[in-house]
């Protein structure tokens, strides 16, 4: 699959559930974004030519400074979102339609002190936890929900339940 294959008007993007060695998951609060829906998961654009493993690992580190992990999982085919009308962040500005992403599953074996919210220039999140799976499409904002929900179902068997 190239970027570039299908879905033009979309950004080409991975995203990337981290998993506890119990089946949390790591959420992380966007930053200065407001209440209810400012969790996420990490992601961010894949570089052209840039293979999607490689933008997974190197996306989580620039994000939660994770970098002690194992390849679990990987989705397939493009898992996409639109941005809503008249939203006005700077992907949409620059003329995406929206994001296309290919979602990895990655085990955490470190330890917590390895996560740094501050350790890219401008860092994406000002906090985290760890939760459920099943819980982040409730958490995300409303235009990303489809492509959560997607995401939850192709690693559901991965994850641990909420009690």
């Amino acid at each position: 699959m190239s970027p570039d294959d299908e879905l033009p008007e979309h950004r080409p993007n991975v995203g990337v559930v981290l998993f506890h060695p119990d089946g949390r998951v790591w959420l992380g609060r966007r930053a200065g974004t407001p209440e209810p829906w400012n969790w996420q998961f990490p992601q961010g654009g894949v570089d052209r030519g840039e293979d999607f493993h490689e933008a997974a690992l190197r996306e989580l580190h620039e994000e939660t400074g994770a970098r002690t992990v194992t390849y679990l999982a990987r989705t397939e085919g493009w898992i996409r979102y639109d941005f809503p009308e008249g939203w006005g962040g700077s992907k949409a500005w620059r003329g995406w339609k929206g994001q296309k992403q290919v979602w990895f599953a990655f085990r955490f074996n470190g330890e917590e002190a390895e996560f740094d919210l501050a350790h890219h220039a401008e860092p994406e999140f000002d906090a985290w936890r760890w939760g459920y799976l099943e819980e982040a499409p409730e958490l995300i904002v409303p235009f990303k929900r489809a492509a959560y929900e997607q995401v939850a179902q192709a690693f559901a068997s991965l994850a641990a339940r909420r009690p």
